[in-house]
């Protein structure tokens, strides 16, 4: 994975777990993913580009990442959801914010109806 494939996976993450305020479980599990890829500088990029405006953070994080998701194939945009969701499914819950958020990026990179169908399964 490039630096800038994890630069925008960790934003990905990192930015729906900060969506209803980033708990220890999750921080946890970013910093356990930072490992897996040795991507440290690219959580602290996502955590520098979170922290530029917390409220704001979303929608910036989408315009950042639908330009960058656009860019790949549908599989591969999809896995990037995938791997969100069953993060998510790992501390226990996916709230409602949370769900909603994805389904919104999901329609941002044309994949809405393939999240809701892999959500399904």
């Amino acid at each position: 994975m490039t630096s800038e494939a994890k630069k925008a996976y960790l934003l990905l993450k990192s930015v729906i777990f900060h969506y209803h305020g980033l708990d220890e479980d999750e921080q946890k599990i970013l910093d356990e993913t930072a490992d897996n890829l040795n991507a440290h500088e690219e959580l602290n990029w996502a955590n520098a580009f979170i922290a530029k405006d917390y409220y704001t953070a979303f929608d910036r994080a989408r315009d950042h990442l639908k330009e960058v998701m656009l860019q790949m194939e549908k599989e591969e945009r999809l896995s990037y959801l995938s791997m969100v969701w069953d993060a998510n499914n790992r501390k226990g819950y996916i709230s409602e914010m949370e769900a909603t958020a994805m389904l919104k990026l999901a329609k941002d990179w044309d994949i809405e109806r393939e999240l809701i169908e892999m959500i399904k399964k």
